[in-house]
């Protein structure tokens, strides 16, 4: 029941959050702060728990897993688990819903309650998306996430917020009815060649069905979760979005819903479409890299402080986006570091600027400058999450990129030494944030506050969880290689078993001597052949 409850805590919050307003203005916010630390405390028992048995099989995978009919009749069923991947990243979403609720504690004063209820939502229904292991279970999570995050643009963000919220709602929209109509095609394909209509995730694994099907219904997953990801060209929502976003909207958006779309290609692309992802891959790969480039060079070239940061998010999940399709051990595992490292640098770096918006009233960085003098503290906490953000060696991030481009160079050596370049644009952009917000000309405002008590607890936090990810990787690599073997394993087998790719290894797929190596790795049990 306890997967049960982490979805449910965080629902029942928000509606307790909406009606407490008309007792007392501060309830919905204790309310709000105490849900997702109840939520991080039994995920951190499960974790705990489990440590010791990361090692499960095929057939054991699942940590904890609730299975019940729900609709049997089109079968649909209330199926939830949760392995070490999913683990990581539902303490992840407990992790900065803390955050989120702690950056809206003095800067949302108006319809308090119902901001809080749409703030929990959201994070219940990502909760949700991590569990699923029903598609149409999952879809339903999808949009329970979406709905909530419209509301929190449109109504508290900032002067172009019907813009942004609007265009948010169409581009995930679309991809969500993209998404629901490829799970129906595989519903109805699955129950055409087996008699059993289900949408239940292990009984989809391996569905037979031609290649050219097989590509359509695998573009379809993709696209849908390229858009949240977000990739390349289908990116341009994200800047408006996190712009005009209130500044919890800012962290949920680039800390979590981003990190949905990176789940979607991990757990479902490539796992129920490996013959024609791995044909895919190289195009998938290119788009990563471009990614990479595009959002680094646009994150430089802005004045507003928001849109740069929310830049930064384009060109870092384009390491994501290659580390998945590189699909090798050394990869996976820093598409996962890089998941989790950036939800908190970046989710950070949001709540900062949120910190610095409340203070001047301003994102344009043109009026900014020799902030250091007054605010030495923001300055000094603004400077450790810029150089995490470009990769300083001893953080997490670093660990996260630096094992991606070793697992990517393997598969694609020419890609690789492209998406290299990005660290130098990310020192560039990195550095011109501290440089034009907190030196340079002095800017003319009264005596500004420096970082409070509370602001400095939590940004402390945040320092802690990255160094420590820095100096101990083997904490997330130990709790996610059992995860991330399985679905290596059930590529394999569905390729095996599928008329898509008949006889042919993904990892294998892309014939190169500098990729033989890359294949008998991942054929074995992660932790070995390579692993640092």
């Amino acid at each position: 029941m306890m997967l049960l409850w982490l979805i449910l805590i965080l629902a029942v919050a928000g509606v307790l959050s909406w009606l407490s307003e008309r007792w007392n203005s501060k309830l919905p916010r204790w309310i709000s702060l105490m849900a997702p630390t109840i939520t991080l405390v039994l995920v951190l028992i499960l974790w705990r728990r489990h440590l010791g048995q990361m090692g499960l099989t095929q057939n054991q995978q699942w940590l904890a897993e609730i299975d019940w009919k729900w609709i049997p009749q089109l079968g649909i069923g209330f199926h939830l688990g949760i392995d070490g991947l999913s683990l990581l990243l539902v303490l992840l979403t407990a992790f900065l819903g803390i955050l989120a609720v702690v950056s809206s504690w003095t800067e949302i004063r108006e319809r308090i309650g119902f901001f809080y209820f749409n703030l929990m939502w959201v994070l219940a229904g990502i909760i949700g998306v991590f569990l699923a292991l029903d598609l149409f279970l999952f879809y339903v999570f999808w949009e329970m996430m979406l709905v909530p995050m419209y509301f929190l643009i449109a109504f508290w963000g900032h002067e172009n917020r019907v813009y942004a919220s609007l265009k948010f709602f169409l581009f995930t929209q679309a991809s969500g009815l993209l998404m629901l109509a490829t799970i129906l095609g595989l519903y109805f394909v699955h129950g055409r060649n087996t008699g059993v209509y289900t949408f239940d995730y292990g009984h989809l694994l391996g569905t037979s069905m031609a290649p050219s099907t097989a590509l359509w219904l695998m573009s379809g997953f993709f696209i849908a979760f390229a858009v949240k990801l977000p990739a390349v060209p289908v990116h341009t929502w994200l800047p408006d979005a996190h712009t005009e976003a209130p500044t919890a909207g800012s962290i949920v958006l680039a800390g979590l819903l981003l990190k949905t779309g990176a789940y979607g290609l991990l757990r479902f692309v490539i796992p129920l479409f490996p013959g024609v992802s791995s044909q895919f891959a190289p195009v998938a790969m290119i788009l990563g890299v471009i990614g990479i480039l595009y959002g680094a060079i646009l994150a430089f070239a802005q004045t507003d402080l928001k849109r740069l940061v929310a830049y930064t998010s384009v060109s870092h999940m384009g390491f994501v986006l290659l580390g998945v399709f590189a699909w090798n051990s050394l990869a996976l595992q820093g598409a996962i570091m890089q998941i989790i490292c950036h939800g908190i640098s970046t989710g950070t770096l949001f709540f900062l600027v949120g910190a610095l918006q409340e203070r001047i009233r301003t994102r344009d960085m043109n009026r900014m400058g020799g902030f250091w003098s007054t605010m030495p503290r923001m300055g000094g906490v603004m400077l450790f999450f810029a150089l995490a953000s470009l990769g300083l060696p001893g953080l997490g991030n670093f660990v996260g990129e630096f094992l991606v481009l070793n697992g990517a160079y393997q598969a694609h050596a020419g890609l690789t030494a492209l998406a290299a370049i990005g660290f130098v644009f990310a020192t560039i952009y990195s550095l011109w944030i501290i440089h034009r917000v907190f030196h340079g000309s002095k800017a003319e405002y009264p005596p500004l506050p420096d970082l409070l008590v509370r602001e400095l607890a939590v940004t402390g936090v945040m320092i802690a969880a990255l160094v420590w990810l820095g100096l101990n990787p083997q904490i997330i690599l130990k709790t996610s290689q059992s995860a991330l073997h399985n679905l290596q394993q059930s590529a394999i087998l569905t390729q095996k078993g599928t008329m898509s790719s008949p006889g042919v290894d993904f990892n294998r797929a892309r014939a190169t001597p500098a990729q033989a190596k890359v294949a008998r790795s991942a054929e074995r049990p992660f932790g070995q052949g390579g692993m640092p």
